[in-house]
């Protein structure tokens, strides 16, 4: 087994299955549209274009038509210059947590080989872009200690944080979490919840 690929940029896929066949390859911020969710999901396309702001997206759907409408879609709501397409073969095949083929009969991102994979991201691996991402020492206690998670109203902060940054409401900590790592640094982040260093 080859070592995770680490890739700077944040990783744009269509589903939950997607991202965690991903995680076995690269080691990145992985976001998923939640399918068609995107349509409709304002927020959640408001906050791909303020990742967009700070660093390239890679976008990695399906090869369907499905994955053509939801790549559509993010490529009108976000400049051609921050998108980095990553496209699958089409290959007939059924996934293995399935019973039937999907309705073009071809494999997705989830029922890709490892190997395929880490040879469409191998072209943007930066291990050194990486690190300085991870120095960035913005952790989960930092959102406990700031009143984000874990007590009465951390919800309500999180979401008042969120709309203060252009972020989406409703956010989990862990996706909260996530976003704010690409976007703010440390320092940024103390301002935005007033915390004193």
């Amino acid at each position: 087994m080859k070592e995770r690929l680490q890739i700077p940029y944040p990783v744009i896929v269509e589903g939950r299955y997607d991202k965690l066949r991903l995680e076995q390859v690269i080691d990145a911020t992985i976001l998923s549209t939640d399918g068609f969710g995107v349509f409709n999901n304002k927020e959640k396309t408001a906050m791909l274009r303020l990742l967009a702001q700070k660093t390239p997206l890679i976008v990695l759907t399906d090869s369907d038509g499905a994955g053509k409408l939801i790549r559509s879609h993010i490529t009108s709501a976000i400049p051609p210059e921050r998108l980095i397409h990553l496209y699958v073969p089409r290959i007939q095949g059924v996934e293995k947590r399935k019973s039937a083929p999907s309705a073009e009969g071809v494999l997705g991102v989830e029922g890709m080989e490892n190997g395929l994979l880490w040879e469409l991201f191998a072209p943007y691996s930066d291990a050194d872009a990486v690190q300085k991402r991870k120095e960035n020492p913005l952790s989960k206690t930092d959102l406990y200690i700031d009143g984000l998670t874990g007590g009465e109203g951390s919800r309500e902060r999180r979401d008042a944080l969120a709309i203060s940054l252009g972020l989406p409401t409703g956010m989990t900590p862990n996706a909260l979490l996530a976003a704010l790592r690409v976007i703010c640094t440390y320092e940024e982040y103390c301002q935005a919840v007033n915390r004193k260093q």
